[in-house]
C-alpha cells in the first residue's frame, strides 16, 4: 500500500528537502505540496491524500484553522503536525483540531517515516516530549478534578518521569526508549525504578494499570 502524503509548509526549502527526503521509502508518495492552509483545503481534493504534514505558523491559514477545516470535509485523512513550536498552546490547539500526531522539524527521518505509516493506520504518534505535556496536562486536570478513585501521589512524577512512563504504556523497553529519548539505557531504569516506587507497584504492567487508574495517562 503506498501512503499519499501532502506537504503543508510556507518554506518552499523545506518542503523540497522534506519530498526528497520521503522519496527514498517505496511505500510514500508525495501527491502534492502546499504553501499555506487555504492553499492545502484547495488542494486535498484534488490530489487525495491519506495523511497530510500540516505546519502550524503560515500566512493565510493558519495550520489549526487549516486541520480542523480539512477534516471537516475530509474526516478520513490524517494530519500530523510538523513544525518548530513546541509550547503547550501551539500543542493543544493543533491537537483539539483533531491531528493524530505532532512532531517538531528536528525528528530524526525515520521517526517521520514511523508517524506517518501510524497515522495511515489511525494510529496516534507523538514525539516523546510532546507525549509529557499531554500527559502532564492530564495529571493536571485530575488534580484540579479527582475522580474517587483518584489517589494523590505522596511524590509526584518529574516531567522525565512522566515522559517514561508514556514510552512505557506504548510496550516501549528500557532499551528503545532510551534510543527514543537519546539518554543511556541505565538512565532509563533508574527512572522506571523511581516511577515504580512512587506509585507503589512491582512492575511495570502494575504502573502503567495504577497510572491510568489516578489519571496519568
Amino acid at each position: 500500500m503506498t501512503i499519499r502524503t501532502l506537504l503543508v509548509d510556507d518554506q518552499a526549502l523545506f518542503r523540497e528537502g522534506l519530498r526528497t527526503l520521503l522519496s527514498v521509502w517505496p511505500d510514500l508518495e508525495v501527491v502534492g505540496e502546499a504553501g499555506n492552509g487555504q492553499e492545502a483545503l484547495d488542494l486535498a481534493p484534488q490530489v487525495r491524500p491519506d495523511v497530510v504534514l500540516m505546519d502550524l505558523r503560515m500566512p493565510v491559514l493558519d495550520g489549526v484553522a487549516a486541520t480542523r477545516r480539512l477534516l471537516e470535509a475530509m474526516p478520513q485523512v490524517k494530519v500530523i503536525v510538523l513544525t518548530t513550536f513546541d509550547d503547550d498552546d501551539h500543542v493543544f490547539d493543533g491537537l483539539r483540531a483533531g491531528a493524530v500526531g505532532y512532531l517538531l522539524k528536528d525528528v530524526p527521518s525515520e521517526k517521520l517515516v514511523e508517524a506517518i505509516r501510524a497515522a495511515a493506520e489511525g494510529k496516534s504518534f507523538l514525539q516523546p516530549s510532546v507525549a509529557a505535556k499531554v500527559v502532564a496536562e492530564f495529571a493536571r486536570l485530575t488534580a484540579v478534578a479527582p475522580t474517587r478513585t483518584a489517589q494523590p501521589l505522596v511524590e509526584p512524577l518529574s516531567e522525565r518521569e512522566l515522559e517514561i512512563l508514556a514510552l512505557v504504556a506504548n510496550g516501549l523497553s528500557n532499551k528503545e526508549i532510551a534510543a527514543e529519548l537519546y539518554i543511556a539505557e541505565g538512565t532509563v531504569k533508574n527512572h522506571v525504578t523511581n516511577i515504580l516506587s512512587k506509585l507503589g507497584v512491582r512492575d511495570r504492567t502494575q504502573a502503567v494499570l495504577k497510572a491510568k487508574d489516578i489519571g496519568l495517562l
